[in-house]
């Protein structure tokens, strides 16, 4: 009799306890910090361990417990698993809430335009007042023939594949994934509407980049774009040199925007007045109108363009027009 009533009475406490213990987990699990929310940018820098993230979860009011917190983490397997970032977060957050965002990487990410026609190290210094990369590094692996080749870009370097877009970009994204998410961008706009067309036209994907490059620093203008590539390809059928003059500029740091007689006059692999045909690679990066302008020229038989000095341009089909144009909109 009084085995039974032991067993009763142990039943009893373990049924009791249990539901203390249910009681307890219901309650932290229903019951946030604060009932007054007061959102708070938690960054979670690379290398940062779990014990470290629940460390500052509760410094910030984000968590009341830490143990309760790790073992809720634990429970989904999950301490290993939280993502480098910066993450939106309440103190009016449930604990299942936050463990959720941490667990899932759903991190800030930050909107950025990179605009068409930025070299390699201009959209670099974009990204770096950003605080999205660390520039030397960036600017390292754009240069890194062994990376580049890995991508499947031919040349020496990633310049003309990294395609202007608006990226999300979250805080402590590696450089090689950001510069790897910039290729695919490129890779998925050529692949799926234009590399039949460069095979038709017997254009390598290199030389596509090349001209489009080309056009873009050329003119902003869209309805000009058709006619520069047409100029340029015509050009390059009567093996007459392309002399554009953003060719001659490229590569020069700091370059304020005026292009003199001494630039076209730069020695280098890149200047098409003193080297013909195409240069050895892309000198920006371009859009997809750029793109679509090499392999849908104008059917015109322009040889010659100057600049209006108000965005647009004059062409013209022979160098006696063309020096008439130049008289009329430059020298004066």
């Amino acid at each position: 009799m009084m085995i039974k009533r032991g067993i009763s009475c142990l039943l009893m406490l373990l049924i009791v306890s249990g539901l203390l213990v249910a009681i307890s987990i219901f309650v932290y699990l229903s019951t946030p910090p604060s009932f007054i929310g007061d959102s708070k940018i938690i960054e979670i820098r690379p290398g940062t361990t779990f014990t470290e993230v629940a460390s500052i979860l509760k410094e910030e009011g984000i968590i009341k417990n830490i143990w309760n917190f790790s073992l809720l983490v634990e429970c989904f397997q999950g301490t290993t698993r939280i993502k480098a970032g910066e993450y939106l977060l309440n103190t009016a957050m449930l604990p299942l809430e936050v463990s959720d965002i941490l667990i899932k990487g759903k991190v800030l990410q930050y909107s950025l335009t990179i605009p068409e026609g930025y070299n390699i190290r201009q959209i670099a210094d974009l990204l770096d007042k950003a605080k999205l990369i660390t520039k030397e590094i960036y600017l390292e692996m754009c240069y890194d023939p062994l990376f580049v080749s890995s991508l499947g870009i031919e040349g020496d370097s990633l310049e003309g594949y990294l395609f202007p877009d608006t990226y999300k970009i979250p805080r402590h994204l590696d450089e090689r994934d950001m510069l790897e998410l910039m290729v695919a961008q490129f890779k998925d706009v050529y692949n799926q509407k234009y590399a039949e067309k460069a095979k038709e036209l017997g254009f390598s994907m290199k030389d596509v980049v090349t001209l489009a490059s080309m056009i873009e620093k050329e003119t902003g203008k869209s309805s000009e774009r058709p006619l520069i590539s047409a100029v340029f390809q015509n050009r390059l059928k009567k093996r007459i040199r392309l002399q554009s003059d953003p060719t001659a500029v490229y590569g020069l740091i700091n370059f304020n925007g005026k292009i003199r007689k001494r630039h076209l006059k730069r020695d280098t692999p890149y200047n098409t007045y003193l080297h013909s045909g195409l240069p050895p690679g892309p000198i920006a990066n371009p859009g997809e109108a750029s793109i679509r302008a090499v392999l849908y020229p104008a059917k015109v038989d322009y040889l010659y363009f100057v600049s209006k000095n108000d965005g647009s341009h004059q062409f013209s089909n022979n160098l006696n027009e063309h020096n008439l144009a130049v008289l009329e909109y430059q020298k004066r």
